[in-house]
Formats: structure tokens, sequence, C-alpha cells
């Protein structure tokens, strides 16, 4: 998983984003360690931050670039932060 690199590219520390989070410090470095599995709503909310797509934070592409959201889920989106 990208999030440890990703959040060192931005100069951001670990309870910054634990916080954007709302979870603990130490339980945001074992998501970044692999220790514990992100959940999909961390994700969700870590690939709007970053303003990426949740599969560039997973490894899944290489393309930083986020995909486009139809308006449709985009409704979804903004009713279900």
């Amino acid at each position: 998983m990208r999030l440890k690199s990703i959040r060192e590219d931005r100069d951001i520390t670990q309870t910054e984003i634990a916080k954007l989070l709302n979870c603990k410090q130490n339980t945001y470095q074992q998501y970044e360690s692999g220790k514990r599995q992100v959940p999909i709503e961390a994700l969700i909310k870590l690939s709007k931050f970053y303003k990426t797509s949740v599969d560039y934070l997973l490894e899944v592409t290489d393309d930083p670039t986020p995909y486009s959201v139809s308006k449709k889920n985009s409704d979804f989106l903004s009713t279900n932060k």
C-alpha cells in the first residue's frame, strides 16, 4: 500500500492523518505497516484527501489520477460523508 510514501511525499505526519481519519496515531501506523486493515471508509476519505483513487493507494494502478464521479455517485457520496 502507498499510504506511507504518499503521506511522506506531502510532508504530513501520521498524527495529522490520524486526526483526519478520527483514529489514534498508533492505529494509523498499523495501517501503514500492514498490521491492520484500513477500513473502506478511511480509504475513501484518504483518496479524497490526496486527490487520487483508492486503486492508486492500494497499488492496483500506478496512475494517481482520480476517477471521475458520476452525478448519481456524487449525490450519494455527498450525503454519506
